[in-house]
């Protein structure tokens, strides 16, 4: 592959209520995987661009279904390892009312978190364009953290754009742990994405202007403040740019943010502006919301135009 996305980072196995209520016998569940980082390389291939994601999975039925998937999405998956000896991690996901989904992770000491510096081919960093990060990997463990540093210096001694999505998790790591970290990471990256409460981690919260602002002053060229309902606000090269969300009917809200950040890398592998970047992304997001699951819902180029009505390619 090359000059496309390289990401890394860690896939799930998802179990989901398929129907809001507590879990029972006889829930119908929905069986499929989930991983910020390997959603974004779904939602970047589909676009038309390469793109690779890193992992290691278990040796197991969740490993063999993540990676099957991903090869079926020509993904590239060759430096991927199969861990012999940890199965691969589970998500269970309870729609537990109408209106409020609960999440309970099983990760921990899991395939996943073996992730490390020997997993990080540097010569296909330095052939990519864009290296994606998210706040999720580093926190995943110490050979995980090493990984995305291992990353991080090859894509910035080969010129590589850098790519950071906040992604904050509580469940994986404190507020001052992530904050040293992520501090770390920002004032390396190119481009910064994440919500109000996760700028707020390493800036003071204010407006999203004033926030926009004060995270380009850590370092970053683009920064992109993602709103939810109220679209996105992008600060490129000191020009601030808003984006509306585009207007669907939301069936899952999961994995919006994921393909927010699957339409902005693509719109800057196509070479195109800020405005066609964000418009991209909200595409992305608004289709990902319209569909069950965190990743099925992603678009193909042909099919931009469904909810938009417009060409937004150019």
């Amino acid at each position: 592959m090359t000059g496309g996305l390289v990401t890394l980072g860690e896939a799930l196995g998802v179990v989901a209520a398929t129907e809001p209520g507590p879990l029972a016998p006889g829930a119908a569940l929905r069986m499929d995987f989930a991983g910020a980082e390997a959603t974004v390389a779904i939602g970047v291939r589909r676009l038309g661009h390469d793109s690779a994601w890193v992992g290691s999975v278990g040796a197991d039925a969740v490993g063999t279904m993540v990676l099957d998937r991903l090869r079926a999405e020509r993904v590239d998956i060759s430096r991927c390892r199969i861990d012999p000896e940890l199965p691969s991690g589970l998500m269970l996901r309870e729609r537990r009312t109408a209106d409020h989904i609960r999440v309970t992770y099983y990760r921990k000491g899991f395939a996943g978190s073996r992730l490390s510096a020997a997993d990080i081919d540097t010569t296909q960093i330095a052939a990519a364009r864009i290296l994606h990060l998210t706040g999720i990997t580093p926190a995943l463990s110490p050979s995980a953290r090493d990984a995305v540093h291992a990353a991080l210096d090859a894509a910035v001694d080969a010129g590589v754009t850098v790519s950071l999505d906040i992604n904050y998790r509580r469940a994986l790591w404190s507020e001052a742990d992530a904050t040293v970290e992520l501090s770390k990471l920002v004032s390396r990256a190119d481009i910064v994405f994440g919500g109000l409460e996760e700028a707020a981690l390493l800036v003071p919260a204010a407006s999203p202007d004033a926030m926009a602002q004060s995270l380009a002053a850590l370092g970053p060229s683009q920064v992109v403040v993602k709103l939810g309902a109220e679209g996105a606000l992008a600060l490129h090269s000191g020009e601030l740019i808003r984006q509306p969300a585009v207007a669907v009917r939301s069936v899952d809200p999961v994995g919006a943010g994921d393909a927010f950040v699957a339409g902005y890398l693509a719109g800057v592998l196509d070479n195109g502006s800020a405005r066609h970047r964000l418009r991209l992304a909200a595409t992305c997001g608004a289709f990902a919301v319209s569909v069950p699951g965190d990743w099925a819902g992603l678009p193909s180029r042909h099919e931009l135009g469904l909810i938009t009505g417009a060409d937004i390619n150019r």
